[in-house]
């Protein structure tokens, strides 16, 4: 730009302007600095003429370009105090675009870019040449090294300029005065260990004397090789530019020695750069070019490469990605991520030392593994009031600054941000000279309005531009957009720039493209700010609409992955767009929005509508803390509760950093809900100071914390918070690096959490004394359940006093020590807890008998390297302490002397359940001194040791007071000690000595040992199995058995016995008293013999015996079962079978004996059966699994011939066979079953011919074989020579047809035979039943017998010559109208009655027309047809021989018929057949407007006059059309005999004229007993018909009238008409509208009803008043039995009219939903209480929620008790409980829908196992947890009888219901019941 031309073109412009700059020439220097960062100003600010120097600097702000001098001349308006005339002529001449000047300089002529004229031109600049770093003359290499120093002392005076800390100029804004305040680091990873003697640590790099930061620990390492990579990671704003400049500053001091060269770059900036570069170019072209030779100044650097220093600022803002290719040659082009990828790597530059920054999150992979990680955290509370007070500095506003930061929590959390700690102290500078105190806090409420303050009060006096700010913001979001946030002058407007570097909100610096190329950019001072405004565009802007913006609104994971995607810009843009939502907002968005509020507040609602949509979602960690950061921006109060509400309960973290202001958004969010909440940080790299973020945090029940990261800065930040989380709960901080000195904090923070009941603190690297400390101080927690130390580091001393510890609190229950482990678990009592904390010193004086009554304590020490003199200390400490519940010293090395010791001390240490001394190098010897050594042990009950297995476990008993919920069998077991002599033992001892390597020389000592102990009770089960005894052994033993007295079970298993020693120790059974079971499994060694099943055991397992005068205790009854003996495993021959017979002769009965090998030949078992009876005491005999040869049924056959005692033979598939024996005594048949044996038609006369011989014969059974049709003929053919006289299987033998007619020509020459079943289906069976004389009658069933037509004949002769045949079924035998009709007119019988009942699927859609016309073709009289359409089924009972009536006696009733028609031919066929026909039933069947119906119900019409004897029918659930109606009323109205009828359920298609018709047939029915008129609706003028018909019905018994419609008017008339009906038993009024006034009139005539028996009036709408009168009429009905009123508003007054006269037979009650109160039922129950017949009671849906009074006598007969919702609750539960222990006969309980919980499960399944009869159990939609169906299913395992429990729609969850359900099925957890 020609800048003579802009002097002459102006004027006098130029000349004012330059005297109005001479009067500021401060302001124009600061300026000049802003606009040209890379120009030298020295010699232009320092010339002597003012208006010299100004007019240099306006020629060097020309020089930079028009856009530069638009935005200068926009600064000098707005900022200086310029004429008016002066700023209209400035603006008009240069304010515009159109305003362009010519002559514009290159960048390269600008005066302000410095040349270098000794530089080498750099390959940037041309055709770029390798560097040459090769051959360098001896003679030059001096010269070379002195060039490199050189360039090494100009680039640390470069280095100087930029970083230096110079004094700052006048103009210089506050904020870069600022002393610089470190942030706190934290390492995080690294491969090489920091070194210790260079004083590196883990917290920040501080020194002691806190004045600066210790910058060589970031560079300390002990490694010399490989690459030296620390990556520097913090959030935006958390100071990592300001730290890189720091060091940067650092080494051009000289105070970082370790270094000669250091070189900053910024991604930022090379961004910019899109060619590629070398490593030189990367060095010298973007930072410092050297003056000569850079060939020589590079090979200096890569020979002293670990004394160079690269820095790399934003990696998370590198644009391009990092290419895999790694490359060895400097001087080969890369893009600058690559250069950076191979300086990590160590391929370029192999020693040198980076260091990068980044914001947490996805690193690029060019990073190595071994690169080491450190965190910067920002500031912790010292830190803040630091800065601030190096901010404010000596100003009178610093104490107020800092009072405001100390009274308000929000401003702390918000400085914990270096960045925003800066944007507070700004604020408050400018709002503290004009505000209140404790007022300017209150401004910033949040991190958004902290920056629109800061914005705000850069312009004070004047608001600012509403069209800048928007142009801003676009500028912002463009930049975010294109991840771009360098801007070069063309990217904003002049307007912008000098808007932007007038309220400090831009800031400019150079930017070196390369040699001798400069540029200028500008940023915003901070990304954060750049977001800003981003979001306030969005937020203002009207080309953003709803959509738009939503779509910024993200939640972005912060998780650290190596990734090839790169991180974003817009970290806090949707935090600001959720901030700038905030109501508070809404002034600055309007304004900025030129004050359209409406776009405002619909855009402020968008934003909290995304946010309300993204709470209802579940994210993980790092999305829940962004959704948390958003909606405390908001200040939406009803959005942060449901935030809150919809976290889960469970909320975890897991593997990404947090800050302390991510915690404090967290709180923030938490305040706001309900309920508790379980925070779980592992393995996040969290800020020290940030557990204070949770202080006061109410909702948090569990914390947890498991990170390395965690030392003791960390503790003490805790410990500060722990007091104030009141509903703490459950504490866990893991995996730490805590020393005694943090310990000490949190001991001292958590004894003022009382409530806490968890802690855990393992895993924290702790010693000794730390732990002591610990248990010392968190033990005396009154509500403490569990304290987890493990995986810390102590001794054995150590353990001891834990131990005593332990031993000494009363709340411990366990201590588990095992390895790492280190676990107390504790029963909290608030009583000791008070007198511990009252007066701890008194605790030892205290008797500790009375203290710890019940209390159990239970010590396992596992591999804790105890030794011989431990536990002599170890017992000194358990016999001065309470009983012990459990000593576990498994793992140890107490050898066989500290075992004898701990095994003689048990005694004293009162151990009630075990003591485990497993894995302690127990001899063999030393079991002997063990088992001595217990000689004095009473309480010992199992002895468990296995040398082999290293297991040595002592179990004892339980004593029975101290058996919680057992009171009454304690006192059952006191009373029996009472009663038994002093000596007798209370219980048998268990002694397992198995897998131990014993051999017969070590019986005698162990025998002897065992025998020592026998005076303090019976060993009861001996386990010597897994030994080596052999033979010898089991000699020896069998002649010591009787010196250990009576056991109950002696296990020889695996000891290498012989067949001979089997055989030998079958004489046990005979010489050993209390032997009776011998269980041997031959090759598997398994060897057992038991005595009798000890009722001891049952005792203690069951329900409590029966105790009454004159019973016997069960565990000393004598023995009635008898002896068994059981041999699997084995082959057996002859001559074994003979020896085993011999040694059995000896053995007293009554005898089992089971043999079970894989085959036995048949002289083996000839020879078996014939030695049988050399055993008389024999009761069973069974071979199983053992192959039989096929003649096998036939020597079993004959063993009834040879043994009188056999009962009963079975053999099953020739290896299954058992023969019973009856003793001398017992009567009755034998039985005979060969069922699956191979029998074919050749077997069958054989077999009959042997078992004919026996004339008590009873069952024969010979299913499953080969007979097929030939061998059923021969075996029928047998039959009447065989005396079988119960019943004969023949099933699944393949038959056919032919065999079921063989059956029937079979049948007449077997008159005993009284019942035959066929079935030729899938599931093939063939039944015939005996009886022992001869039948009076017999059935036959046939089914799915598919006979074909020409089989029919044979078939219907067959059955003719059954004689005394009563019932015949046919069932699915492909019969259709015309078969049956065959078999009907076929069918001869002699005199009798036969009853048919064919069964197909066509019946159901047969005409009742073609039903009767079959029926007319019966051979005999029909006396009863059924049809029914739903079952399938047609009934005809015949009566043989056909009778015939005269012709004469019914032609009257045929006059009317057309003779010759078919219709009449009909008619006078079926009069003639069904002249006796008593019973007619018709249900499911048409009687429609269509041929078939209308010709069904002609026929009815003609043929109901006929039938004179009619008695009964039935027309259900069927289909009548008017016409059918008008032919059934025709009909019936001449059936003047009827007894019953039954018209229910009927659809007319003329409802009402239907209804009279019928009502009409009721006239002369005076012989009517039974009518049922369901569903028949009944109005005004049809009740009357009704009531007339029932006049003269005096014999009327039934009555029912359901769902009728009848009203009051209609039941007084029919109350009338039933006076007469004095025989009447039953009455059903059910679901009509009777009311008060019709209960009246029931109630007048009930007392003349003296027969009723049943009566029905539910869901009559009968209130109070209609309820007392029909009680009270009740009363007088003395033969009532069933009486039903539920769904009735009946009210107390009816209960207690009830209460005071209850029919005395009365069996079922139903008051379902009746509105009873606490008055009537308690009147009700005491009146029922003791009813003798009582056996159905139900009061659902009442309220019963005061209970049901408690039964005194009890309901002997009640079956059902229906309490389904009634408010029943836990208290009610407690005396239903025991009322149910009244009624024995109780079989359902229905408590389903009430408010039942825990205590009434517990309740429940106390008397469950009390109730035998109970089946059923319903318990659904209740409140019952795990816990209790944990309770009932322990109920249930005590041996109740219920079939199910249901608990359906229980707060159970479906994990815990699945785990119940698989340990008790009949936990039903369904919605349909199994």
């Amino acid at each position: 730009m020609d800048i003579a031309g802009i002097q002459m073109g102006s004027g006098n412009t130029w000349d004012w302007l330059v005297q109005l700059l001479s009067k500021n020439p401060e302001w124009l220097s600061t300026k000049v600095k802003f606009f040209l960062p890379n120009t030298d100003l020295g010699s232009s600010s320092e010339s002597p003429d003012p208006a010299q120097g100004v007019t240099l600097q306006l020629k060097l702000l020309c020089g930079r370009g028009l856009a530069t001098w638009r935005s200068f001349i926009y600064c000098v308006c707005m900022e200086l105090e310029v004429p008016l005339e002066l700023e209209v002529l400035l603006l008009s001449t240069w304010g515009h675009e159109e305003g362009t000047l010519p002559g514009e300089m290159s960048p390269e002529q600008s005066p302000g870019v410095p040349q270098n004229p000794t530089a080498r031109q750099s390959c940037l600049a041309g055709n770029p040449s390798p560097l040459g770093v090769g051959d360098l003359s001896w003679s030059g290499s001096q010269l070379h090294h002195e060039l490199a120093q050189r360039y090494l002392e100009l680039l640390r005076t470069s280095v100087q300029e930029h970083y230096g800390s110079g004094p700052p100029s006048s103009g210089q804004h506050l904020a870069s005065l600022q002393a610089y305040i470190p942030p706190i680091l934290q390492w995080s990873r690294a491969t090489t260990p920091l070194d210790p003697q260079k004083g590196a640590n883990s917290g920040d790099p501080k020194t002691e004397d806190g004045t600066d930061v210790s910058i060589q620990d970031l560079f300390s390492s002990r490694s010399h090789k490989g690459p030296r990579v620390t990556v520097l990671l913090g959030k935006a704003g958390m100071g990592k530019t300001t730290l890189a400049h720091r060091l940067c500053q650092k080494w051009a001091e000289g105070q970082l020695h370790r270094f000669q060269a250091l070189f900053l770059f910024e991604f930022r900036k090379l961004n910019l750069i899109t060619r590629l570069l070398t490593l030189p170019q990367l060095l010298f072209d973007l930072s410092l070019n050297p003056e000569a030779e850079p060939e020589a100044v590079f090979q200096y650097l890569q020979e002293n490469a670990s004394r160079v220093l690269l820095i790399f600022d934003g990696l998370d803002e590198a644009l391009y990605p990092c290419s895999g290719r790694e490359t060895v040659d400097p001087h080969s082009p890369r893009p600058a991520l690559a250069l950076f990828s191979d300086l990590c790597r160590g391929t370029l530059l192999p020693g040198c030392w980076v260091m990068a920054t980044s914001r947490p999150g996805k690193l690029p992979t060019c990073l190595p593994t071994e690169a080491a990680m450190v965190h910067m955290w920002g500031f912790d509370g010292p830190r803040v009031e630091e800065y601030v007070s190096h901010f404010f500095g000596e100003q009178p506003s610093r104490e107020a600054a800092l009072a405001e930061l100390r009274a308000n929590r929000q401003l702390q959390n918000m400085c914990a941000v270096p960045a925003l700690c800066l944007a507070v102290c700004l604020c408050l500078y400018h709002l503290l000279p004009g505000s209140a105190p404790d007022q300017c806090a209150a401004l910033l409420p949040t991190v958004t309005q902290l920056y629109m303050c800061m914005v705000l009060a850069r312009s004070p006096r004047r608001p600012l531009p509403a069209t800048t700010l928007l142009g801003l913001g676009e500028v912002a979001l463009r930049g975010l957009e294109a991840r771009k946030t360098i801007f070069y002058v063309g990217d904003i407007a002049p307007p912008l720039l000098a808007f932007g570097a007038a309220h400090h909100l831009l800031t400019s610096f150079r930017i070196r493209m390369g040699p001798g190329h400069w540029d200028t950019g500008y940023a915003f001072t901070h990304l954060s700010l750049q977001e800003f405004f981003a979001a306030l565009y969005l937020m203002a802007s009207p080309k953003v609409d709803e959509d738009t913006l939503a779509r910024h609104i993200t939640l972005n994971s912060r998780w650290v992955l190596r990734t090839k995607a790169s991180l974003g810009l817009s970290d806090h843009l949707p935090t600001f767009l959720a901030g700038l939502a905030s109501h508070a907002c809404r002034p600055f968005l309007s304004h900025v929005a030129q004050n359209d509020e409406a776009r405002v507040g619909a855009k402020q609602t968008a934003v909290v509508q995304v946010l309300r949509k993204m709470a209802a979602h579940r994210f993980t960690g790092p999305k829940v803390v962004e959704l948390c950061h958003c909606v405390a921006e908001t200040q939406v109060p009803e959005l942060a509760q449901l935030t809150a509400q919809r976290l889960p309960y469970q909320l975890p973290f897991h593997n990404f950093p947090l800050t302390y202001t991510d915690l404090a958004a967290l709180a923030s969010v938490l305040e706001h809900r309900a309920g508790p909440i379980h925070l779980d940080f592992e393995g996040c790299p969290l800020e020290p100071h940030c557990p204070e973020a949770l202080a006061g945090c109410g909702q948090i029940e569990n914390l947890s914390f498991k990170s390395r990261k965690c030392g003791d800065a960390f503790a003490e930040a805790l410990s500060r918070s722990l007091p104030t989380l009141g509903n703490l709960q459950k504490l866990g901080l893991t995996g730490s690096k805590i020393t005694a000195r943090g310990i000490s904090h949190l001991v001292q923070a958590l004894s003022f959490c009382p409530q806490l009941e968890e802690i855990s603190l393992h895993d924290n690297q702790l010693k000794d004394q730390e732990v002591l400390g610990l248990v010392e101080g968190l033990l005396c927690l009154a509500l403490l359940r569990k304290l987890d130390l493990s995986r810390n580091s102590i001794s054995v001393s150590t353990l001891l006093c834990l131990v005593k510890a332990a031993l000494t609190c009363p709340t411990v229950r366990t201590l588990q020590v095992r390895e790492t482990d280190l676990i107390f678990l504790l029963a909290p009592s608030v009583e000791t807890a008070t007198e511990l904390q009252r007066a701890p010193d008194l605790q030892e004086n205290v008797n500790w008998k009375k203290e710890t009554r019940t209390r159990g304590l239970a010590l396992r020490l596992q591999k804790c390297q105890l030794k011989v003199h431990h536990a002599e200390m170890l017992i000194a400490l358990l016999q001065e302490g309470p009983p012990l519940e459990e000593l576990d010293l498994s793992g140890n090395q107490l050898e066989d002397e500290g075992c004898r010791l701990l095994a003689e001390a048990a005694p004293q240490l009162h151990i009630a359940r075990k003591l485990d001394l497993s894995d302690n190098e127990l001899s063999v010897a030393g079991v002997s001194h063990v088992l001595r050594a217990l000689s004095t042990c009473s309480t010992l009950t199992e002895l468990h040791i296995s040398l082999l297995c290293k297991t040595v476990l002592l179990t004892f008993a339980h004593e029975p007071e101290e058996q919680e919920g057992a009171q009454e069998r304690a006192t059952f077991l006191d009373n029996l000690r009472s009663q038994m002599p002093a000596e007798l033992p209370m219980g048998p001892r268990r002694i397992r000595l198995a897998h131990s390597g014993f051999q017969a020389k070590h019986l005698e000592p162990l025998c002897r040992a065992l025998g020592e102990s026998r005076c303090l009770g019976p060993l009861g089960h001996l386990d010597l199995s897994g030994n080596a005894l052999g033979d010898e052994g089991a000699a020896l033993l069998a002649q010591l058995l009787p010196g250990l007295g009576p056991l109950q079970s002696l296990d020889f298993s695996e000891n290498g016995f012989s067949l001979d020693a089997v055989f030998s120790l079958v004489r046990c059974l005979s010489t050993v008293q209390w032997a009776a079971h011998l269980d041997i499994s031959f090759r598997s060694q398994r060897i057992l013999l038991r005595g009798d099943e000890p009722g001891r055991e049952v005792l203690a397992a069951g329900p409590l015996p029966d105790c009454s005068a004159g019973a016997q205790l069960p565990g000393f009854r004598p023995r009635h079962g008898p002896r068994s003996f059981r041999l699997s495993e084995c082959q057996l021959e002859p001559p074994s079978i003979t020896c085993l017979i011999a040694a059995l002769q000896e053995c007293p009965g009554p005898l089992e004996v089971q043999l079970s090998c894989e085959a036995l030949s048949e002289q083996g078992l000839e020879t078996l059966l014939c030695c049988l009876p050399r055993l008389p005491q024999l009761r069973l005999l069974q071979l199983s699994e053992t192959g039989l040869t096929p003649r096998s049924p036939f020597l079993l056959a004959e063993v009834f011939s040879k043994c009188p005692q056999v009962q009963k033979v079975e053999l099953r598939s020739l290896r299954h066979a058992t023969l019973l024996f009856k003793s001398s005594e017992e009567q009755g048949g034998v039985c005979c079953r060969f069922a699956g044996c191979g029998l074919t038609q050749e077997h069958v006369e054989p077999l009959c011919s042997v078992l004919g011989k026996r004339e008590d014969l009873c069952q024969l059974d010979l299913s499953a074989n080969l007979l097929g049709d030939d061998g059923l003929r021969r075996l029928l053919e047998c039959l009447p020579r065989m005396p079988i006289s119960g019943s004969l299987d023949l099933s699944h033998n393949s038959i056919s047809q032919e065999s079921v007619l063989s059956l029937l020509e079979m049948l007449p020459s077997c008159p005993r035979v009284r019942e035959a079943s066929v079935s030729l289906g899938s599931e093939q069976s063939f039944w015939i039943h005996f009886s022992k004389q001869e039948e009076a009658g017999k059935m036959l069933r046939l089914s799915e017998c598919s006979l074909l037509p020409e089989q029919l004949p044979r078939l219907a002769s067959g059955l003719s010559q059954v004689l005394q045949l009563v019932e015949l079924t046919l069932s699915r035998c492909c019969l259709g109208l015309k078969q049956l009709s065959v078999v009907l007119h076929l069918l001869r019988h002699p005199a009798g009655v036969l009853s048919l009942r064919v069964e197909e699927p066509w019946l159901g859609r047969a005409r009742v027309l073609a039903l009767l016309e079959v029926c007319a073709q019966a051979s005999g009289n029909v006396t009863a047809v059924s049809i029914s359409g739903t079952q399938q089924q047609l009934c005809v009972q015949l009566e043989f021989p056909r009778r015939e009536k005269h012709a004469e006696a019914a032609a009257p009733r045929l006059a009317p018929c057309d003779l010759g028609t078919h219709h009449s031919l009909l008619v006078q066929q079926l009069t003639e057949t069904c002249a006796r026909l008593q019973r007619l039933s018709l249900s499911q069947v048409n009687l429609s407007d269509d041929d078939d119906g209308d010709a069904s119900s002609l026929l009815l019409r003609d043929l109901l006059p006929a039938l004179s004897e009619l008695k009964s029918f039935r027309l259900t659930s069927s289909c009548v059309s008017t016409k059918g109606l008008s032919h059934l009323t025709s009909g019936l109205g001449h059936c003047h005999h009827l007894e019953e009828l039954d018209l229910s359920n009927n659809q007319f298609s003329e409802i009402e004229t239907g209804t009279l018709a019928l009502l009409a047939a009721l006239e002369g029915k005076r012989r009517l007993q039974r009518l049922s008129l369901t569903h028949l609706p009944l109005g005004g003028s049809t009740v009357a018909v009704l009531t007339r018909g029932l006049s003269h019905v005096a014999l009327l018994q039934s009555f029912r009238l359901s769902w009728n419609h009848i009203d009051d008017v209609g039941c007084c008339h029919i109350s009338e008409a039933l006076r007469a009906a004095t025989r009447l038993e039953e009455l059903i009024l059910d679901h009509n509208q009777i009311g008060d006034t019709g209960a009246w009139h029931l109630a007048a005539i009930l007392p003349g009803l003296p027969e009723l028996r049943k009566i029905d009036l539910s869901a009559n709408g009968i209130g109070p008043a209609g309820g007392v009168q029909l009680a009270a009429s009740l009363a007088l009905c003395r033969h009532l039995e069933e009486l039903m009123l539920g769904s009735n508003a009946l009210g107390d007054p009816t209960a207690l009219q009830l209460a005071r006269g209850l029919p005395p037979h009365l069996r079922v009650l139903h008051l379902r939903s009746s509105r009873l109160g606490p008055e009537g039922v308690l009147s009700l129950v005491r009146a029922l209480d003791g009813c003798p017949h009582v056996e159905e009671i139900s009061l659902a849906e009442n309220s019963l929620a005061q209970g049901l009074p408690r039964l005194c006598t009890g309901l002997p007969q009640l079956r059902q008790m229906d309490l389904v919702s009634c408010e029943i609750d836990n208290q009610a539960a407690k005396h239903l409980a025991a009322s149910f222990l009244l009624c024995p006969a109780l079989e359902e309980i229905l408590l389903s829908w009430n408010l039942l919980g825990d205590e009434a499960a517990a309740e429940l399944a106390q008397v469950l196992p009390q109730m035998r009869q109970l089946k059923r159990v319903d318990l659904e939609k209740n409140r019952i947890t795990a816990r209790g169906a944990r309770l009932l299913a322990e109920g249930l395992a005590q041996g109740s009888g219920i079939q199910v429990i249901r608990l359906w729609n229980n707060p159970i969850p479906a994990d815990a219901a699945q785990h119940l359900q698989s340990q008790e099925p009949r936990l039903d957890f369904a919605f349909f019941g199994s």
